[in-house]
């Protein structure tokens, strides 16, 4: 039997969902008739795009999501001027997945070279063969660039059903990458900070160079005389606290081995600086003609390595200290446009590729700063998990005049912003192309009609570990929800209505609600494609 208050919290939910329905019919016999100031606008032409995607933020690590230990009153005064969003989600609770579901229109579990944390030598995991983000913007007329962390793989070899196999080898051009998938410039990281190699790449070469001094990289087995975290920690600034402890570059022990390219490899105080700096002279160089910009920032991933003007300044350490930095970053951005006269003809939008974490596989002092301590703000679970804590995050769009200010429950997710964008430029979408997403312009623009009623949250790699979202409810397939758990575990259901903390399993009071969407989500996973 079902409780009273499960009852009246789906009810509740359902006829919230309704009356915004009823309102968006409104709203439109207005427009229709020529009164729709008190809804929404519709946009005219198209404006340049600006996606910056953050590396670890939770959704309670901006003073606009409620934080008030660090400031971010960049982020905020955006958020101030947008549409801030409460009930938008990752694709996936860790980096590279999400990124491709971003990029694709496809959920990662559905593509087993996306489904995991990719490493520095990893090949490309998008098809160069299917149609991406970049592609379509590129189609439609716009220049379109991606700066900052990577991780999908660069180069290796394709083979004939469009994917890439091998390994990455940095003393060459470096293909396929972001240039063969759409993009017509890329400047940026191929993996993460904490992984080898420490080296920029721009567009297919590694910036710096030099060929006296090749560059090898290995995930197994040591190579070359560089100190290791392991052998030498007395070299190290910063301590591991599990894992990297494999090749020291800038006192800091990584994740892989790496020799060589001593002349390429970067700085990581610097990192902040170099990435926004590529970010904002694109700006500046395509100021006259409509551009797309993907710009995914390292900050707030570990190694948090800020720089000196940054350090000691947020008063809750190194984690602290980045989200200030990444703040000024987003700053930088913003000033950019306004230079050139561009923010009222540009749609920004701001969020993050998964929850926040706290410890990561570095002592940084994170763990132990109380004032940080709830950077995915009241939801249960960090990065990794399945639990909201792990993929609900900070989602902002700004565009002024059409992007209405103010706060939207609206159920959104990344893997929608590939729809999203072909909505935006007038683009119908083939039948194989963005099989999982949904478009939410409408949810962008103030429209109450809802975007999606279910949603499909992964960890753990490939096949992975899923939870399926229902209107209120959530299914996930185990009730160990971190990174690593297994599907076969007790599965958890949760009203989150009624349990946003996630501390209460309905699943043996309503077997049947478990069977229902266990199989709903089994089809999900049996077909190709999601959206109708």
């Amino acid at each position: 039997m079902l409780s009273n208050s499960v009852i009246s919290s789906s009810v509740r939910y359902w006829l919230g969902r309704f009356t915004l329905l009823i309102i968006g019919w409104v709203c439109g016999l207005s427009s229709f008739g020529g009164v729709n100031q008190a809804c929404f606008a519709e946009p005219s032409g198209r404006p340049n795009v600006i996606i910056i995607l953050a590396d670890d933020v939770g959704y309670g690590d901006l003073g606009c999501y409620g934080a008030t230990e660090v400031e971010t009153p960049h982020i905020d005064r955006l958020a101030r001027a947008g549409r801030r969003f409460t009930d938008a989600h990752s694709p996936s609770s860790v980096c590279t997945p999400t990124r491709y579901a971003l990029l694709t229109g496809q959920y990662a579990w559905r593509h087993k070279p996306a489904a995991g944390i990719l490493s520095g030598v990893s090949p490309l995991c998008i098809p160069v063969s299917g149609t991406t983000l970049a592609i379509r913007f590129q189609a439609s007329g716009y220049e379109a660039a991606a700066v900052g962390k990577w991780h999908l793989g660069l180069g290796g070899e394709r083979l004939p059903d469009g994917t890439i196999t091998g390994q990455t080898d940095y003393n060459r051009e470096i293909k396929p990458g972001p240039l063969e998938i759409g993009f017509s410039s890329f400047f940026g990281v191929p993996a993460t900070g904490d992984r080898t190699p420490c080296v920029y790449v721009e567009d297919r070469r590694v910036v710096g160079y030099d060929p006296n001094d090749p560059i090898q990289v290995s995930y197994g087995t040591p190579i070359g005389n560089d100190p290791t975290g392991k052998a030498n920690p007395e070299l190290m600034t910063i301590l591991p606290s599990h894992g990297h402890d494999n090749t020291i570059v800038n006192g800091i022990s990584r994740i892989g081995y790496m020799s060589g390219g001593k002349s390429a490899r970067w700085v990581d105080t610097e990192m902040a600086d170099v990435l926004t700096r590529a970010a904002v002279q694109f700006i500046e160089r395509e100021r006259n003609r409509p551009f797309f910009l993907y710009f995914c920032t390292h900050d707030i991933h570990v190694p948090r390595v800020p720089h000196p003007r940054y350090a000691d300044r947020s008063g809750h350490g190194a984690r602290g200290d980045v989200i200030m930095q990444l703040d000024g970053s987003v700053g930088e951005i913003l000033a950019s446009l306004e230079r050139a006269d561009l923010a009222k003809d540009t749609l920004v939008i701001f969020t993050s590729d998964n929850g926040g974490v706290l410890d990561d596989g570095y002592q940084d002092g994170a763990a132990g700063d109380l004032g940080a301590k709830r950077p995915n703000g009241d939801w249960r679970g960090f990065k990794g998990s399945l639990f909201e804590g792990g993929h609900r995050v900070p989602f902002i769009a700004r565009w002024p005049g059409h992007v209405p200010v103010g706060v939207s429950d609206q159920l959104i997710c990344h893997v929608d912003l590939f729809a999203t964008c072909a909505a935006l430029l007038g683009r119908t979408l083939t039948d194989d192309e963005a099989p999982d997403s949904y478009n939410a312009l409408p949810a962008l623009l103030g429209k109450p009609s809802a975007v999606r009623d279910k949603l499909v949250h992964h960890t753990g790699g490939y096949p992975g570990v899923l939870a399926l979202r229902d209107g209120p409810w959530k299914l996930l397939q185990s009730s160990q929800a971190g990174y690593g758990g297994k599907p076969d575990r007790e599965p958890m259901l949760v009203n989150l209505a009624d349990d946003p903390g996630e501390k209460h399993n309905l699943a043996a009071q309503m077997p049947e609600k478990v069977q229902d969407m266990q199989k709903e989500l089994a089809e999900l996973r049996e077909h190709r494609r999601s959206r109708p």
